[in-house]
């Protein structure tokens, strides 16, 4: 057998490397963000409907779900059949804490074709600097996701943190948190929160966009004059593709309104 040699040059060796390095940090990064397409209608049910006056939620075309590792296994394909649009994924709480789920989750719903993003859950015992590193280190910045999620509210039955600081500390740490995030994944977070933490802390002075929790009655009678991006209108829904409730949410426009809302705010 002869042998056939070659020689390498170290700048081809060079960029042979690299082209390595990129394919395996490619296949180690998951599957890309889903490509925009018309939003699909929501086929939910509800184990503990509301009797919502006049349409309630069934006024919005845009509908979709958020998730933590209490739902388990999800079948992400068939939670998108069924009009899952957006799901929006729990990655992290405080500054050490990790969803066991969130690259599950985070994979499953963009292969699914899911417009998928992260929330990150607050706790005022850790310095926004530590949380904001732990989101990061946790979310990669995969471009077309939706931009990330600030989960406002307290926590009673937390064992290590149940601190309560004044409204005006509370609007300062979240300014700092959101500003990291911002910079680093170029789009302005989301502010996720509940009544009784938007009203003790003054949460509409911040002016920023918001998604708002309101399960028995419309968002309008429980902020009054707050403008929300999302509704989060019942914590007992069910959906195809999960096992037990889950999380119902949804967006305050069209169809063709939701497609512009992405093309402006999904991450570069």
């Amino acid at each position: 057998m002869h042998r056939i040699g070659f020689a390498v040059t170290v700048p081809a060796m060079k960029r042979i490397l690299a082209l390595l390095f990129l394919t395996v940090l490619a296949a180690c990064s998951g599957p890309g963000s889903a490509p925009l397409e018309t939003p699909r209608a929501p086929r939910f049910g509800d184990s503990d409907p509301t009797d919502w006056p006049g349409r309630g939620p069934a006024a919005y075309a845009v509908h979709g779900v958020d998730a933590s590792k209490f739902q388990g296994a999800v079948n992400w394909a068939a939670a998108h059949a069924a009009g899952v649009n957006f799901a929006f994924i729990k990655a992290t709480e405080g500054g050490d804490r990790r969803d066991e789920r969130f690259v599950e989750y985070w994979d499953g719903a963009a292969r699914a074709g899911i417009q998928r993003g992260a929330y990150h859950f607050y706790y005022f015992c850790t310095s926004p600097q530590v949380q904001a590193q732990n989101f990061i280190n946790t979310v990669p910045r995969v471009a077309g996701s939706l931009p990330p999620v600030l989960d406002l509210e307290w926590n009673p039955f937390s064992p290590t943190c149940t601190h309560r600081p004044p409204a005006s500390e509370v609007r300062a740490q979240v300014r700092v948190f959101m500003g990291i995030l911002e910079r680093h994944y170029g789009q302005r977070p989301i502010i996720y929160t509940t009544p009784d933490f938007w009203d003790r802390n003054d949460i509409g002075s911040l002016n920023e966009e918001t998604w708002l929790r309101a399960v028995a009655r419309p968002p309008a009678e429980i902020y009054p004059g707050a403008r929300w991006t999302f509704w989060q209108y019942s914590g007992t829904g069910r959906v195809p593709g999960f096992t037990g409730d889950v999380d119902l949410n949804a967006f305050a426009g069209s169809p063709a309104q939701w497609l512009a809302w992405l093309e402006r705010r999904r991450l570069r």
